[in-house]
């Protein structure tokens, strides 16, 4: 095809794919370097010479510098095998930030059982100075790492070359996602057509049926695999030639892969199996997730309650009517409970039904705007958190006449009913103001799939991090 035959100023040479793969790298293990130095001039210092610990003599300047040497060679090593050297930048920074202070418990524990032999100084306050020190630095470098990267991401300096398989609204679609999003640091290079209805177009370099002619042509560094009705057999024939030329491909997920969140994967003797378990946490999850919604809930209530009374008493004062709002919402396992909130809409809103608010609805109060922006409406619902009817993290619960309405377009909607529903939520930290339409809750499913499909302690804590930024930002829709 003509457009193939146009490529050479397209193709990636070896050179900039090994810059865009190593570079990153790079930053990270320059990141690393610095943080393993001064935290251990840092904890020298404190050692030493700050006077919380008693020694008898001080390391020569060889010792110091030999010291120094081992314990970053020892950290470099430890953290290769940890997983720290990857491209983290694609994923979660608080991902990221969990695995560096795994990886420093576990190696700073190794290092001072077999390393640390002078029991004159107290072991546990030197071991719990130097991982908090480290993994602050740590941390606090790598944040910066990701700021830099993601500058040289915006302004061209890592670009992976990428193309998209699918239909031309789906390449379309994608293409307008990469340009919108500059800091992926992805540049589309092409469209290929995974149907028959070819038509000619400046973003599709060909069809499906010369893919290898032009991946090899191209060399991309990124496929993305769009097309959700494509058999299983042509997607595995897909990534096997992209792993051949050494190409990343990722795949879109549609909603009902999405879904199968409840099945996990496990190797046995090497053959790879689906399990469908209808567990999604381990017991000691549960109980620990549990414990962490009944603690935090009664401490926000706790120790929020002067500017909760204050929330109250203006809300009372502005208009008729009580200060919380009850409604039906459906919990775990199809079970109707009361959700509380404060009132941010006049008396008797309510009667128009299971109506979404809208953007400017004239039914919101002066003070209820500023609470729904904030989210602080939500508040009482720490209450319902306390009681068992909700989760702090989990799907967003809804009326039950919106369940049954968006159960006969998804039958597998229910399948958000396996978990507690949660004040906030993976899809409620990232969504922008929202629309009611199938397409607004075909998204919404993907999201809380996502989280069913990965919840863990460790996400909650994400996601509780996250969302007070949100608060901050008045992230609400009012």
């Amino acid at each position: 095809m003509n457009n193939i035959q146009e490529i050479s100023s397209k193709k990636t040479n070896k050179l900039e794919r090994l810059k865009n793969k190593s570079f990153p790298i790079f930053l990270q293990m320059a990141s690393d370097t610095f943080a393993a130095t001064f935290s251990f001039v840092i904890h020298y210092y404190l050692i030493f010479f700050s006077g919380l610990v008693t020694v008898n003599t001080i390391p020569s300047t060889s010792n110091f510098i030999l010291g120094l040497l081992t314990v970053n060679l020892y950290l470099f090593i430890f953290y290769y095998f940890s997983g720290l050297y990857k491209n983290w930048y694609e994923r979660s920074p608080f991902e990221e930030y969990f695995t560096i202070i795994k990886a420093n418990l576990i190696g700073l524990l190794i290092f001072y059982v077999l390393v640390i032999t002078n029991t004159s100084k107290p072991p546990r306050l030197t071991f719990l100075l130097y991982f908090a020190n480290l993994s602050l630095l740590t941390i606090v470098c790598r944040t910066i790492i990701r700021k830099i990267q993601k500058n040289f991401r915006l302004r061209g300096m890592i670009s992976l070359s990428t193309m998209v398989i699918g239909n031309q609204s789906k390449i379309n679609n994608i293409q307008n996602d990469i340009s919108l999003s500059p800091g992926w640091g992805l540049n589309f290079i092409g469209g290929i057509l995974s149907d028959e209805s070819y038509a000619e177009s400046k973003n599709v370099v060909g069809k499906i049926i010369d893919l290898n002619n032009i991946l090899e042509a191209y060399h991309p560094e990124v496929v993305i695999l769009a097309d959700q009705d494509m058999s299983h057999k042509k997607m595995f024939d897909i990534v096997n030639k992209c792993s051949d030329l050494n190409i990343r491909c990722k795949i879109e997920p549609d909603l009902y892969s999405v879904f199968t969140g409840q099945t996990k994967t496990h190797n046995i003797y090497g053959i790879p199996f689906i399990e469908i378990s209808p567990q999604l946490m381990k017991s000691w999850e549960q109980t620990g997730k549990r414990i962490f919604d009944i603690i935090f809930s009664i401490l926000v209530l706790i120790i929020g309650a002067p500017f909760w009374l204050l929330f109250a008493l203006i809300i009372a004062v502005e208009s008729k009517g009580g200060v919380l709002f009850y409604q039906e919402r459906v919990g775990k396992d199809g079970k109707i409970f009361k959700m509380v909130k404060f009132r941010s809409m006049v008396q008797n809103a309510n009667k128009i039904g299971g109506q979404w608010t809208s953007v400017n609805d004239k039914r919101v109060t002066k003070f209820g705007r500023f609470i729904r922006k904030t989210h602080l409406d939500e508040i009482p619902q720490f209450w319902n958190v306390i009681i068992g009817d909700m989760s702090i993290v989990g799907p967003r619960p809804e009326q039950p006449k919106l369940v049954e309405e968006f159960t006969e377009v998804y039958p597998h909607y229910k399948r958000r009913l396996k978990v507690r529903p949660g004040i906030t939520g993976w899809w409620q930290v990232k969504y922008k103001p929202y629309t009611f339409d199938v397409k607004e809750i075909e998204d919404r499913l993907k999201d809380d799939f996502y989280y069913i499909e990965n919840m863990s302690i460790k996400f909650d804590v994400e996601i509780v991090v996250r969302t007070v930024w949100c608060v901050v930002k008045g992230h609400g829709q009012a």
